[in-house]
């Protein structure tokens, strides 16, 4: 009975352990799936945002609604990339175990997150400044350029993770997980869709406010 007591709490203390590493692993898959669903919803609207810039004339007051709308969802994402940045960094046991991208990736990223605040930032002071010229800064000039440098650093991206969005997406769309049972169940589902919805939803008041700004340039 002695020997007993001890092999017990260590069977015990282990199971608490393998729970703890899976509901740190589950949440590395959360996070993942959250940047997936985010990525998406960007694609969609880059891909809106491209389209009014091959008419700028016509479709300026669109170009403007579509780049104000971009700032919450772009948030939501640069926010769960930098989160897993920073767990990876401070050696967090469960995002060790998942690894970080291949290099490529993993140099390219900063430009994408960098570049993307760039063409956020001059865009939006170029439509509150109503000038091409900001604080002595060809502020025009800037946000074109930084748009041709964020487009190729953008294509290598989304060429690296567009195979894994369907999976990932999909895996957190209710339906498609009663399908395929408890292997694509990861909790937080709910507050994940939550979140996305919530920075479309403050991207969506930015437009609303501020789009009026593309008539000082007409």
């Amino acid at each position: 009975m002695t020997a007993f007591v001890p092999t017990e709490s260590r069977r015990r203390a282990h199971a608490r352990g393998e729970s703890a590493e899976a509901a740190d692993d589950t949440g590395v898959e959360g996070n993942e799936r959250l940047t997936a669903i985010t990525g998406t919803l960007l694609l969609v609207l880059f891909a809106i945002e491209g389209v009014t810039i091959l008419q700028l004339g016509g479709l300026l007051y669109w170009h403007y609604f579509f780049g104000f709308l971009l700032v919450g969802p772009v948030c939501v994402k640069i926010c769960s990339v930098l989160y897993r940045f920073a767990r990876y960094y401070t050696r967090k046991p469960a995002y060790v175990r998942k690894g970080p991208p291949m290099i490529v990736l993993r140099v390219l990223g900063p430009l994408v997150v960098l570049t993307s605040c760039a063409v956020l930032v001059t865009g939006i002071l170029l439509g509150f400044a109503k000038s091409e010229t900001v604080v002595g800064l060809p502020m025009l000039f800037l946000h074109k350029g930084f748009f041709i440098v964020w487009a190729g650093a953008m294509t290598l991206h989304v060429l690296a993770y567009l195979w894994r969005l369907p999976r990932l997406v999909a895996s957190d769309v209710p339906s498609v997980r009663r399908v395929r049972g408890a292997a694509t169940a990861v909790g937080g589902s709910a507050l994940r869709w939550s979140v996305t919805v919530a920075g479309l939803a403050g991207g969506l008041v930015f437009a609303v406010a501020a789009a009026h700004l593309s008539s000082s340039w007409r």
